[in-house]
């Protein structure tokens, strides 16, 4: 199949791809005032290939660094960003045309040889990124530079979404190094990078030699507070213009700005060691949560029960599928049944929860330790600051743990399925605790798939997940509040709390 952009726009057949905006926007010239951002937690790097991570990703994305396509939330399309089109006969060949006139933070122009090291780096070498195993799983990918504004990119198989995963890549100069992450990175974006103050700061000012439109403010900083309520009263106080991960019980009236995210929140369980070894503990765990009571206490009623990983509009989303309900009996119904065939119930399990991640995350795991524990299981609540947290998240995972149960906030960036499963749930994938050789062929057979049958094939890989596999008990889709000062003007998508375009933010006028 052919699938091609013209002119820099491409429409993936068959796919509604949501959550970017086309950071074109700001002011002809720069103002004197600095941008003031306060985020739930500090990154734990600003490293280009692991800004899929939210934490990194809202710093980094669109602001220091670049990709060559962007994804618009509106129209569903892949847009022109460091590449201007790009094209395939068979959908394994890729060739794409580079913007001409873009130079880096330090001054050197932007090639085709900067996209391929990119490529090489992120995907082919032994560095360890996590945008790997997220998007390109095992694969590698062919690259050769034509010219200095001409790259081919070739896919181990038939790829109809490359593009759409090569969106996922911030490019840096070709002097980066492959073999060591880097915690300051070079790109092109609209700022650059001037300091990190660790465990205080980050300020970053606008690249004069930007190749598009100078953003609206000459510099901006970057602060992080855990608490909720503590980042909703800087912006009411005039501390500052825009705070991340706010909910309305953190006092921040008429200045919030409650938007629909694209982040689920679910438990993944591992099944090496009991009692998650067992499917029907696993069931228990689906069975014992009340989903609608934590929506409608917890989170006013604004989030929506989930029945899989990914919400409504992203391409195999299974609208068939309904969250499980709650039934405390049964949960301990199966629990005694697993006890009574040997099953070790009572080995401890570690519910694994990152700190700030988002609003009343340790209140959420308080209440999930007491209803699992009523099912009859032994759960210990662990909260963990983001760099330890990520040893559990992402394998290699802990190993002397014990029983993991990890609290997961996914975020499909892409509106397309195969970012999801291919992560979580292939037996081998970047972020799944197990699988079974039937999921694996399902999810293969949709990753190759178009149009209708794309979405009928994930559909089915989301069915067997909650019939067959059980690794994950979802809870809710979520949606986002930010807090933002009067004095600015920004409206809030689906990608903004994985990638605050700075350039996107103007002053009120």
């Amino acid at each position: 199949m052919a699938t091609a952009a013209v002119g820099g726009t491409m429409v993936l057949s068959g796919c509604s791809v949501a959550n970017s905006e086309n950071a074109a926007g700001g002011a002809t010239g720069a103002a004197s005032e600095t941008l003031r951002v306060v985020l739930q937690q500090e990154p734990p790097t600003l490293e280009p290939c692991e800004s899929n991570l939210t934490s990194t990703g809202v710093v980094d994305r669109s602001t220091i660094t670049e990709p060559l396509v962007e994804r618009n939330p509106t129209t569903g399309e892949l847009e022109p960003k460091l590449a201007t089109e790009w094209s395939s006969e068979d959908d394994t060949v890729w060739t794409f045309k580079l913007r001409e006139g873009v130079t880096f933070h330090d001054g050197s122009d932007f090639t085709a040889e900067d996209a391929a090291h990119t490529i090489e780096r992120a995907v082919n070498s032994k560095l360890g990124c996590n945008v790997e195993g997220y998007v390109f799983g095992d694969d590698d990918l062919g690259v050769e530079v034509v010219d200095d504004t001409t790259l081919k990119v070739t896919a181990a198989a038939a790829d109809p979404i490359l593009p759409l995963r090569l969106s996922f890549l911030e490019v840096v100069p070709s002097e980066t190094s492959d073999t060591e992450k880097v915690r300051e990175p070079i790109g092109t974006g609209p700022y650059q990078l001037d300091e990190w103050q660790a465990g205080q700061k980050i300020t970053v000012s606008a690249y004069d030699g930007y190749w598009g439109e100078k953003p609206a403010y000459a510099t901006a900083e970057y602060q992080w507070r855990s608490e909720g309520s503590v980042r909703a009263a800087m912006v009411t106080s005039g501390e500052a213009d825009i705070a991340m991960g706010l909910s309305p019980e953190d006092n921040i009236g008429d200045l919030g700005v409650p938007y629909p995210n694209n982040e689920t929140v679910a438990l993944r369980m591992h099944n090496d060691k009991a009692p998650f070894t067992d499917i029907r503990v696993r069931e228990a765990v689906n069975y014992a949560i009340d989903k609608e009571g934590i929506v409608s206490s917890l989170y006013g009623g604004r989030d929506v029960v989930a029945a899989q990983l990914v919400p409504e509009g992203v391409v195999g989303h299974n609208a068939a599928l309904e969250g499980w309900p709650y039934d405390p009996e049964k949960a301990k119904s199966l629990v005694a049944e697993a006890k009574a065939d040997g099953v070790d119930t009572s080995a401890q399990i570690s519910l694994i929860v990152r700190s700030a991640q988002f609003p009343k995350i340790e209140e959420l795991g308080q209440v999930i330790q007491e209803q699992l524990t009523q099912a009859g299981l032994n759960v210990k609540l662990k909260m963990m600051e983001t760099s330890q947290h990520l040893q559990y998240q992402v394998r290699p995972f802990v190993e002397d743990e014990g029983a993991i149960l990890h609290m997961t906030q996914h975020g499909n960036q892409a509106g397309d399925a195969a970012f999801t499963v291919d992560q979580y749930m292939l037996t081998n994938g970047a972020q799944s605790a197990f699988g079974t050789p039937e999921l694996d062929k399902l999810i293969k057979e949709a990753d190759a798939a178009t149009g209708p049958d794309r979405q009928a094939a994930f559909e089915k890989v989301f069915t067997a997940q909650n019939e067959d596999v059980v690794q994950f008990a979802h809870i809710a889709h979520q949606t986002g509040m930010i807090g933002k000062a009067a004095g600015v003007n920004y409206e809030p998508n689906s990608s903004s709390g994985d990638e605050l375009r700075l350039a996107e933010i103007t002053p009120a006028q």
